[in-house]
């Protein structure tokens, strides 16, 4: 089913969470709404779910409105951050719940069936008897899910729904469902703050700030072509060093370190750690290092320019590097926008 959100708004007491909002989700299509605290992502899925109203514009289902449709009648899934299962109620009666109270009637032995499927498809089978006390983290989290899709929902809503687990659960996790979407083909809308998970999930990332969508495409679009200093910084570790931009050319301090794509005058230049390498000879930007970490995959060097710059590179594990050393930075891709840009475009 394919959802539309036409100029949508919502306002609680004076504040403006969400300021026309426009997007469309394709039919079996997973979204991701990326974003910090406050940017407004999660009153964009409680809208979509019927959870909270628009104050302003409509959210279509196909061709239907269904911006004022009470929530019983959307026919959305929804899983939390903190599962929300019933503590009094085995796994099994935790997924059929949904099945019993809806308005679509189905017998006892549908309904025990339908179970069976929910837990071989999330892969608990054999939990059915146990109480979500008994089961991890992990486990929990298919429960819910098991529970959202017993009610054979044409959406399906997560607000960071691994958010409660450790980082090993939630990559599994990650995995599993990108799986599970491949194969059930429900559209979906992703809610989540982790800039990783909605890059490994999603087949399109919405990018929110301040109740407005600042960029939305495919995780390689918003990560190879980020159009903001704020997408820039959100997407990750990223160095920022002031530059200038004169005769096409990109410099910072007197160092030329690239040709520029166009403008004049003041500019703001980003680059990740390991988009710089470390060279001890040849021309680029002069720094010294205070500090090297070293890991299983390399070396991170925390240096500071000449012009008292610190700056942040990743290298490979056989570089020859110490605190003290001196090197000169090469640039081999940035970003650079207008120096005291906007926020977001």
């Amino acid at each position: 089913m394919k959802i539309t959100l036409e100029n949508v708004e919502k306002t609680f007491d004076t504040f403006p969470a969400v300021r026309g909002v426009s997007l469309e989700v394709e039919s079996g299509e997973l979204v991701a709404l990326l974003g910090p605290s406050g940017s407004g992502k999660t009153t964009i899925l409680r809208m979509v779910a019927g959870l909270e109203y628009a104050d302003g514009g409509r959210i279509l289902f196909g061709a239907k409105d269904a911006t004022d449709i009470p929530v019983r009648e959307r026919g959305v899934g929804f899983v939390f951050q903190h599962y929300a299962l019933f503590p009094h109620m085995t796994v099994a009666e935790n997924i059929s719940f949904g099945m019993k109270v809806s308005r679509r009637r189905r017998s006892r032995q549908e309904i025990d069936l339908r179970v069976d499927q929910l837990l071989s498809l999330v892969k608990l089978e054999g939990l059915n008897q146990r109480f979500p006390s008994q089961i991890s983290g992990g486990q929990r989290q298919r429960v819910a899910l098991a529970r959202a899709l017993a009610v054979d929902p044409g959406v399906l809503l997560l607000d960071e729904p691994f958010g409660a687990l450790d980082a090993s659960v939630r990559r599994d996790l990650r995995r599993w469902l990108r799986e599970l979407h491949d194969e059930l083909s429900i559209t979906t809308l992703f809610v989540t703050h982790d800039q990783e998970e909605a890059l490994d999930l999603a087949d399109r990332v919405v990018i929110l700030d301040q109740g407005r969508i600042v960029q939305a495409g495919t995780p390689r679009e918003v990560c190879r072509s980020p159009n903001s200093a704020f997408v820039t910084r959100f997407l990750g570790d990223t160095n920022h060093l002031p530059g200038e931009i004169r005769n096409g050319r990109v410099y910072v301090g007197d160092i030329d370190i690239a040709p520029a794509a166009t403008g004049e005058g003041p500019a703001e230049v980003f680059a990740r750690p390991s988009d710089i390498s470390w060279e001890t000879g040849g021309p680029g930007v002069g720094a010294t290092a205070i500090r090297v970490i070293d890991r299983p995959d390399g070396r991170r060097i925390l240096a500071v320019t000449d012009r008292g710059h610190g700056i942040e590179i990743d290298v490979e594990p056989d570089v020859a590097v110490e605190a003290g050393s001196r090197g000169n930075l090469r640039f081999t891709r940035m970003n650079v926008y207008p120096a005291n840009s906007a926020r977001t475009p």
